[in-house]
């Protein structure tokens, strides 16, 4: 069945408000076929991300806790639509949202900002509402005058004014529940549509509303008496204001209007102010060229977290290039699935490795070493001991936080089974038990505990963690999956905060049998340098959700790679041939790099393999016969050349060697292969070489590596073309897609 552009299930689809699997999966194979489709849902999210920043801009009144407490319990009347088929509803809706959010935004900014909405629809939403249509006559007409919200002591700074941060206050969110139920409300009680009469509108369901109670006056008087918002004057303005519904003509400039706004605020990283972009990358410093003669080995501990990727993708899809540290390209390269041939019966994993030229120098090879993790089906997962912990501090409240990582959540519980069990613990001032150990043949209880959680306090993440652990030790299962669930953005900001002690205690509990996987959410304060480090110290993974389509990768489509551990502290050790290999260098894994002799030492940890995953490796070798690269070091004075062996002369390019434990076991076992030079050139290269080899590219470009030869943009969309395959799931396409937008941001780069 086809989908037009126009229609309401690909708004629902990118607000993330399509529930209906239905209609998702229906809407999900549309835009696997159609560019258009994907341009539109991509243009909706960038007119919600625009609407968000420009509302997080604005001072809003600070609420006490106390003050919150009343006014959420004068909540006694909820009342929310269900999913609308009409799209003449829709764009009603999307009207009064546009609205609602624009009328928070300091109208003197937006008319001084050049990429505002237009001064001439300002102030259309100034004059009184039309009648007819079915709707009221607004007595109280529009009320010109700033709220006290709206305020602004003179022009915004440009600076301010370009950015664009997707994170919302917390007196925004409810204000904007406010006036979606407000709205909604004053449509269907004063002036009923003629198509709820029909069964065309299904009725609503029941949502928290704000100052929705049956005794408003009470509230507004009591508000009014210093116990609420401010004074009764505030409290009837913010009234007004919800009551207040634009033309639909208002609607639909408004949203051409935000935009024309989003398409001409494509800026770099570098102009967003430091001020309202706490995120934390780790340095990285790219992995320079080695000499073989000094040093033959190559040794790191392998990696399969896929956050780098995603992460990257939100920046780009918010028209904003990633920061260099934010790429890490082997986490790039390792968000893909490969073809590599499965293992054999008695292994945990099969080996592939190819060698052909590396295509931004065509001087130099390309050494790809593909892992194949185990496949493991659904019924042969062993029973789950699960404790999912969950950040609900302040900072979780927006949208691509704590309503999203319940989504996904939920996705992971839908797919349990009576087999595992799943406990809930929060965190945010001070950490708390919600749900214990639980089978998930009650999965009624387990999403309603879900589904109440609320944001609030500040971040005791170290507690959180702590508790977890105790619970999870408590419950645990001899012979089957123990693992701690981590969601949050990583803003650790009370109890322990150090991210030494942190790590010691991951590691400790790890030890114990209790693995830990993390999931990282939203953006603005997003914490990744804490959060990669907990996974890697935790024997789990560590992914960015940035989309409920993510989620759905990572929890659903490969929930055995990310709960079943097939092999722990995996290592890599390369020795070169220096008959064969001049220098080398690893592309990427800087963060993973060990001692030659760790290789050997079973108390060293490394990374994890789960079941069916695929690990892939790229080095850059410089041949023998290449004497264009010098070391850098000055001859030796005391000692010359090592001398090789006869196994040198043999053809080899070089031996690379594995150690690995079974998921319970403390030591470890030595595989060794051999691999021979080849002189193919990369137009001979399989589909997985060029792909991995195009990623990889793409992230030097990102990162502007000085290794980056001669690349460009143009060349990693045909190399990428080259290997994009079949592409069942449609990853390697939106790839491409990224690929081109990279370019037109670096375009808009002024020089």
């Amino acid at each position: 069945m086809s989908i037009s552009p126009n229609d309401p299930k690909l708004t629902a689809y990118a607000l993330g408000e399509l529930d209906d699997e239905v209609q998702r999966i229906e809407v999900e194979k549309a835009l696997e076929q159609s560019q258009e489709l994907r341009q539109v849902v991509a243009e909706i999210q960038e007119m919600a991300g625009f609407l968000r920043a420009e509302l997080q801009q604005e001072p809003s009144p600070v609420l006490t806790e106390e003050q919150r407490k009343r006014i959420e319990d004068s909540f006694t009347e909820k009342k929310t639509f269900s999913l609308l088929s009409s799209r003449t509803v829709w764009t009603a809706a999307a009207g009064l949202a546009v609205a609602s959010l624009l009328l928070m935004i300091s109208i003197p900014n937006l008319l001084q900002s050049k990429r505002g909405p237009d001064p001439l629809i300002l102030a259309e939403l100034r004059q009184p509402a039309p009648q007819g249509l079915g709707e009221p006559q607004d007595r109280d007409g529009f009320d010109s005058a700033p709220s006290p919200q709206s305020k602004s002591d003179g022009p915004a700074r440009p600076e301010e004014s370009s950015h664009r941060q997707e994170t919302l206050t917390n007196e925004v969110v409810d204000l904007i529940a406010a006036e979606k139920v407000a709205g909604r409300k004053s449509q269907t009680a004063d002036a009923p549509d003629s198509r709820l009469a029909s069964g065309e509108i299904k009725a609503p369901k029941k949502v928290k509303s704000f100052g929705g109670g049956k005794d408003k006056e009470s509230q507004r008087a009591g508000e009014a008496e210093g116990k609420g918002l401010g004074n009764r004057e505030d409290v009837q303005s913010v009234s007004k204001v919800r009551n207040r519904r634009p033309s639909p003509e208002s609607s639909e400039r408004l949203r051409a209007s935000a935009k024309t706004a989003i398409v001409a605020d494509a800026r770099p990283l570098d102009r967003v102010p430091a001020d309202f972009n706490t995120e934390a990358y780790d340095r990285i410093a790219d992995n320079p060229f080695f000499e073989v003669a000094e040093n033959p080995l190559s040794t790191f501990s392998i990696d399969v977290d896929t956050a780098s990727y995603a992460n990257l993708r939100r920046f780009l899809n918010n028209n904003t290039l990633p920061p260099k540290d934010a790429v890490r390209i082997e986490e790039m390269v390792n968000y893909f699935s490969y073809d590599y041939p499965a293992p054999a019966e008695n292994g945990p994993f099969a080996v592939h490795t190819e060698v052909a030229q590396a295509p931004w120098n065509l001087e130099h090879r390309l050494l790809h070493i593909g892992l194949k993790g185990k496949e493991m089906a659904l019924e042969e997962r062993p029973p789950t001991n699960l404790v999912f912990l969950l950040d609900v501090s302040g900072s979780m409240r927006p949208p691509n936080k704590l309503p999203l990582l319940k989504r996904a959540m939920r996705l992971l519980v839908e797919r349990l089974t009576e087999n595992d069990r799943v406990a809930l613990v929060v965190y945010a001032g001070a950490s708390g038990l919600v749900l214990p150990s639980t089978s998930c043949d009650q999965k009624e209880k387990i999403l309603a505990a879900l589904e109440g959680l609320e944001a609030g306090g500040s971040t005791n993440g170290g507690s959180g963690i702590q508790l977890a652990y105790r619970t999870a030790a408590s419950n645990l299962i001899s012979g089957g999956i123990n693992r701690v669930i981590l969601a949050t953005d990583g803003d650790f900001n009370v109890g322990i905060t150090n991210q030494g002690d942190l790590t010691r205690l991951i590691e400790e509990k790890a030890e114990g049998g209790v693995f830990l996987s993390v999931l990282g959410f939203g953006m603005g304060n997003y914490k990744d340098s804490t959060l990669e480090k907990l996974a890697d110290m935790g024997n789990g993974n560590y992914a960015y959700i940035d989309t409920i389509q993510e989620a759905r990768k990572v929890l659903v489509d490969q929930v055995n790679s990310t709960l079943v551990t097939i092999a722990k502290d995996v290592k890599i050790q390369v020795e070169f041939n220096p008959v064969q290999v001049r220098s080398y260098r690893l592309i990427g894994y800087e963060n993973r790099l060990l001692r030659k002799e760790d290789f050997n030492d079973d108390a060293k940890d490394a990374g994890e393999i789960g079941a069916g995953h695929t690990v892939t490796v790229l080095y850059e070798i410089v041949p023998a016969a290449q004497r264009d690269r010098a070391s850098g070091v000055d001859p030796l004075r005391y000692q010359r050349r090592i001398e090789t062996t006869e196994a040198a002369q043999n053809g080899e390019l070089l031996t690379l060697k594995l150690r690995y434990k079974e998921p319970a076991g403390q030591s470890s076992r030595l595989l060794e292969y051999p691999v021979r030079a080849s002189g193919s050139g990369y137009g001979q290269a399989s589909r997985d070489f060029r792909f991995a080899a195009a990623v990889a590219s793409f992230g030097m470009i990102l990162r502007d590596s000085p290794h980056r030869g001669n690349v460009t943009l143009d060349g990693v969309l045909e190399l990428a073309e080259e290997g994009r395959g079949t592409d069942r799931h449609g990853y390697r396409t939106q790839f491409l897609e990224l690929v081109k937008k990279a370019g037109s941001l670096m375009a808009s780069v002024p020089e």
